[in-house]
């Protein structure tokens, strides 16, 4: 079994308000660097912070990162547009970070990254795949592709409160600074990803299509931000069995999720993991709610029987991070997902 994680970075992170960023946005680059070493090592190495919510809701890289002690799965990470250096060994795809969705044309690398990943998961020698991501910002990325393929679908956040009101204000100015239409990129998912997306959703959006047309499962282990992935996937002309592995609550803050996950055609896999220590009931609080492959990750311990173990494995991940990763008054760097 393997667990593919794709990180990358966009400038829509740094629009105030848009994701639970903190007192220092400068370092919400360092995110995704930062959780890549967190599932690979258990520790940060290279990167200077450890990403941690206002209230301490740690990075979901950390439940990750226990499920894989517990489990022993193998990690693969790609390389999505990476602003900031990272210790963890990665796959090029030749996606470079992203831009804000306001400027005309934020992803000007999606459709070549596209393409590089899709043959890399036709490449890829398994019988079963778990794609997860980490992008702060992501959702209002995932929500402007949706709009520009057509799609209806709402989007989640990693904030308690979803700022919907802010990111549809931000997908207008981005249609208008593309001069783009929603759903003028019906079927031509390159396109959506390239004027208003994210360098990650094209990334897993090819991986997801070359996996497929080799017969591998795919699972996508996250929340809306891949079910965006999933839509650009679909569009691009992708068949075969494909499965959104999820948390509780990340289904609890999206109730429309199996209705929507139908009409693509996508199994849904819900897990709850049963948090009650703190700093993990921060989640049953509705922050973060997924990212960082934690959906898959969860279905996977579920799985293997050891779903039990998580907390106490994710509690001890915790202790051996730094002593800020769980300290309720350091500053944010990031989410280490825009709540999936």
């Amino acid at each position: 079994m393997r667990v593919v994680l794709v990180a990358g970075t966009t400038g829509t992170a740094k629009i105030p308000g848009i994701s639970a960023a903190g007192a220092d946005p400068s370092l919400v680059d360092h995110t995704p660097s930062a959780d890549a070493e967190i599932i690979e090592y258990g520790d940060t190495v290279r990167s200077p912070v450890t990403p941690v919510s206002p209230t301490g809701c740690p990075t979901p890289a950390a439940i990750t990162r226990a499920v894989r002690e517990l489990t022993g799965f193998d990690v693969l990470t790609v390389d999505a547009g990476l602003a900031e250096p990272t210790a963890t060994p990665t796959i090029d795809v030749g996606a470079r970070p992203g831009d804000d969705i306001r400027e005309s044309e934020p992803v000007r690398t999606a459709p070549g990254a596209f393409e590089a990943a899709r043959r890399m998961g036709l490449a890829l020698p398994e019988d079963e795949l778990v794609i997860g991501e980490t992008v702060p910002g992501g959702t209002t990325t995932a929500l402007a592709v949706l709009r520009a393929l057509g799609e209806s679908f709402p989007v989640s956040s990693s904030l308690p409160d979803n700022p919907t009101g802010l990111k549809e204000e931000v997908v207008a100015e981005a249609f208008d600074a593309s001069d783009m239409e929603p759903g003028v990129a019906a079927h031509e998912p390159r396109r959506a990803a390239r004027y208003l997306g994210d360098p990650v959703l094209p990334v897993v959006a090819g991986l997801t299509v070359g996996a497929l047309e080799s017969d591998i499962d795919v699972t996508l282990g996250g929340g809306t931000q891949l079910l965006a992935a999933a839509a650009l996937a679909r569009h691009a002309g992708a068949d075969g069995d494909l499965t959104l592995a999820t948390t509780s609550y990340l289904a609890a803050d999206v109730p429309e999720l199996e209705a929507t996950a139908a009409e693509l055609d996508l199994d849904v896999t819900v897990t709850d993991p049963g948090f009650e220590t703190h700093p993990l009931d921060r989640y049953a609080a509705g922050e973060a709610k997924e990212g960082a492959g934690m959906g898959g990750a969860l279905m996977l311990a579920d799985r293997m029987g050891v779903i039990d173990d998580v907390e106490a494995a994710t509690l001890d991940v915790l202790s051996r991070l730094d002593p800020e990763a769980v300290d309720v008054d350091v500053d944010v760097v990031g989410e280490a997902e825009d709540g999936a």
